[in-house]
């Protein structure tokens, strides 16, 4: 039963991949629960950081920082967080499909583009479609380190610094729950006080921020606008992660499911064949008794 034998051989290599997925399933959802606190313990750090700083946009101080600056440059940066593997469904083909037609709309209107890869699949799809790669930072691991994560970005940093980029972008993940995750391209430099606008129209009311500086606006302004960079790139990352293993326990959950239906009608196959090979012989011997 030459049939039968491939078709067991085929049951036994599902079911192989089967455990596979399985494992890497739970490893996943392990993974994913401490991604999930460690982005949360970020984020209420990085949104008060955000709406201090644009609080600083509204209080006009006598010293403005050169992020909080527009820069009339034909140039922008854009800083695209992906993962280091694979096998998460298409949470990378969304922000990197995101990423591209922000890149097509640049260059429609002019802009050229500097990217800096944060991530093995980024790096990748950036360097396939002729992207100018500035830096880049890979195999971060299961906890991004927030000084690996500072030195690629800086060279946009300092560039903006410079006034030679118009704008910096960042693009990630977004975790919205454990089903659910959204592509985001964010606007990271230069500083506008939109959120602060937003309180603003919601509250109903004009309000005047100013703060006292000491020991002087200029020292509290550099720090504070360092300090929200970092938190803002640490948090894409962050929300990332969270992202990527969920992603990737719902993926591997329903490569398992699958994997499981193909067992069946595999199975289903087989018992069929092996019934219609019995039948087969019976009929013979029974034709061979009549004929005797």
């Amino acid at each position: 039963m030459a049939v039968g034998k491939e078709i067991r051989g085929k049951i036994k290599s599902v079911e192989n991949t089967k455990k596979i997925t399985k494992a890497m399933e739970m490893v996943a959802a392990s993974k994913m629960r401490k991604a999930q606190d460690r982005m949360r313990a970020a984020r209420p750090y990085a949104e008060k950081v955000r709406n201090i700083a644009a609080h600083l946009g509204e209080a006009n101080p006598e010293y403005v920082h050169p992020f909080m600056k527009s820069n009339d440059v034909k140039k922008v940066g854009v800083i695209v967080v992906t993962t280091d593997k694979g096998l998460c469904g298409g949470m990378n083909t969304n922000v990197l499909r995101a990423v591209t037609t922000r890149l097509r709309e640049l260059q429609a209107e002019g802009v050229t583009a500097e990217a800096v890869a944060i991530g093995n699949k980024g790096l990748g799809f950036l360097t396939r479609i002729g992207a100018r790669v500035v830096s880049q930072v890979t195999q971060l691991g299961d906890t991004p380190h927030l000084e690996r994560l500072i030195g690629p970005v800086k060279t946009l940093l300092d560039q903006y610094e410079k006034g030679e980029l118009g704008a910096v972008y960042v693009a990630y993940t977004r975790f919205i729950n454990t089903m659910k995750q959204e592509a985001v391209i964010e606007q990271l430099l230069p500083l506008s006080a939109e959120r602060m606008q937003e309180e603003t129209r919601s509250s109903g009311k004009q309000i005047a921020w100013d703060y006292l500086y000491e020991p002087d606006a200029q020292s509290v302004i550099d720090d504070l606008l360092v300090r929200y960079v970092e938190a803002l790139v640490y948090q894409a990352v962050a929300e990332n992660m969270a992202s990527e293993q969920s992603a990737r326990m719902v993926a591997m959950k329903a490569a398992t499911d699958n994997a499981g239906n193909v067992i069946n009608e595999l199975k289903l196959v087989y018992n069929k064949t092996r019934q219609a090979a019995i039948t087969k012989e019976l009929s013979e011997i029974v034709a061979g008794a009549a004929a005797v």
